[in-house]
């Protein structure tokens, strides 16, 4: 289970209504006014301002533009003219406006807890999105809570392209071991992206493309929020100095905006690896975590148990010091096409690769499910309506759950030892998989299925 930190952080914003509608508005009183007074002359005639709702639909979005060489009393408004920091821009945003971040490193000042926070929201029709300028690869990186954080109810937002980097490079093991029981040290317990709706719910968030790693705590950590897609990113070397039980990407709490019982969260198309634990949990005193993909808790979620369905597809999760993907105590999961190898790399986590556990309404199926001979594949623990089939395990893994088209053998990788998962031409994976009508492409964006039948794993042959 998978506990946060940061709950003493309290961040708030309040969004201005700009001058110039203001202003208008002002303006259609005086106008009235006057008309009214000399409306016996047949000469004046009376012109109608644009209404308030007329007005802000015809709102121009802007993009500002930020640079590792630019300066925070500049306009924002062009390349040349462009912020130096992300946060300038971030407390200008309206719905519809792009920030477009140009190369740079891009810190956090002295004693803050993120180097962005983002709490201005966009809405269903202009979402607010910070995305790399084209061509462009800044970097965040910080040392304190989180590098990205999203909170008091910021929605319809992207974050997209960028890189976040933590401060495990700068402390040491043994420094992280004197700090085990130091709860407000944000050197060791820092996440790179950090979805807090702990506060007020967040919703509609997308993190995509992202490179995001060497975070003492989580990797991408999203708490208490609804409809959020994790696409695309590469996700590594977390979760090793933090107190609390984190892991590479993990969803914890979702919380309902409304009743859809469909796809509302989305962890898709990830590459997540090495994400371990090397710090006990302060509340067991143990390691716990440090999976590549959890869901966790989501029956326990603060209006009710969650009702939303959860997509896990197309991911590859591999040495990680937990599981590779598991639910915990949650429900309509349904995990599949990922391919999961060598991972509970932490000696004391053994219940396997890909499972669910104290959970109901989970189906995994069409994964490579890759042990070492004599550990587990998955378990079976105080679980109801989980369904496995269409898998493929690696010989000699100790199985506890197996479906009726569950099949055991070599995957034939073609270069594991490289992390290259893709299948050679005689892998058994090929065309052994379930048609799931709601995954159309592999995680490189090849349709499937490519021939009669889905391939079983995170790659489809081509």
């Amino acid at each position: 289970m998978m506990i946060h930190g940061l709950g003493f952080l309290s961040l708030s914003a309040s969004l201005v209504l700009p001058w110039a509608l203001t202003g208008l508005v002002q303006g259609q009183k005086i106008t009235e006014s006057l008309v009214k007074d000399i409306r016996q002359s047949s000469t004046v005639q009376e012109m109608p301002l644009p209404s308030r709702k007329l007005i802000s639909a015809v709102r121009t979005a802007t993009t500002y533009y930020v640079s590792g060489t630019g300066n925070d009393r500049n306009s924002g408004l062009t390349t040349s003219s462009a912020f130096r920091t992300i946060q300038r821009a971030a407390d200008l945003t309206d719905p519809g406006d792009t920030v477009l971040i140009m190369n740079g490193v891009y810190t956090n000042p002295p004693n803050a807890g993120t180097v962005v926070s983002i709490q201005r929201s966009g809405n269903a029709k202009a979402w607010i999105r910070y995305k790399a300028y084209p061509g462009h690869s800044p970097k965040i990186k910080h040392n304190t809570w989180s590098g990205i954080g999203l909170s008091n109810g910021a929605s319809y937002i992207e974050i997209n392209g960028l890189e976040i980097i933590g401060n495990n490079a700068n402390i040491s093991l043994a420094y992280a071991l004197t700090q085990k029981w130091n709860t407000s040290n944000p050197r060791t317990n820092g996440s790179c992206i950090s979805i807090d709706g702990r506060n007020r719910p967040v919703h509609h968030i997308n993190i995509l493309n992202n490179k995001v790693h060497n975070c003492g705590a989580g990797g991408i950590s999203v708490m208490e929020a609804d409809y959020v897609k994790v696409d695309h990113n590469t996700v590594f070397n977390n979760s090793w100095y933090s107190v609390y039980g984190n892991s590479g990407i993990s969803l914890l709490m979702n919380y309902n905006t409304d009743n859809n019982r469909g796809y509302k969260m989305f962890v898709t198309n990830n590459k997540v690896y090495n994400n371990r634990m090397y710090i006990p949990w302060l509340e067991s005193g143990t390691i716990s975590d440090g999976n590549g993909i959890i869901v966790d808790v989501s029956k326990l979620g603060k209006n009710g148990a969650y009702r939303g369905r959860t997509l896990i597809a197309n991911n590859i999760s591999y040495r990680n010091g937990g599981s590779g993907i598991h639910a915990h105590e949650s429900e309509h999961v349904d995990i599949v096409n990922n391919t999961a190898y060598a991972n509970g790399q932490t000696p004391s986590l053994k219940k396997g690769q890909i499972y669910a556990g104290y959970s109901s309404d989970i189906k995994i199926f069409n994964n490579i499910i890759y042990a070492s001979p004599g550990q587990k594949a998955n378990s079976n623990m105080n679980n109801t309506n989980v369904t496995y089939d269409y898998n493929l395990y690696s010989k000699g893994v100790v199985i506890a759950v197996m479906g009726p088209h569950d099949i055991i053998g070599d995957p034939q990788f073609v270069n594991p030892s490289n992390a290259d998962f893709r299948l050679k031409a005689t892998s058994p994976a090929i065309n052994r998989g379930y048609y799931w009508k709601d995954l159309k492409t592999d995680c490189v964006g090849n349709p499937r299925p490519d021939g009669g039948r889905y391939d079983i794993g995170a790659y489809e042959d081509r």
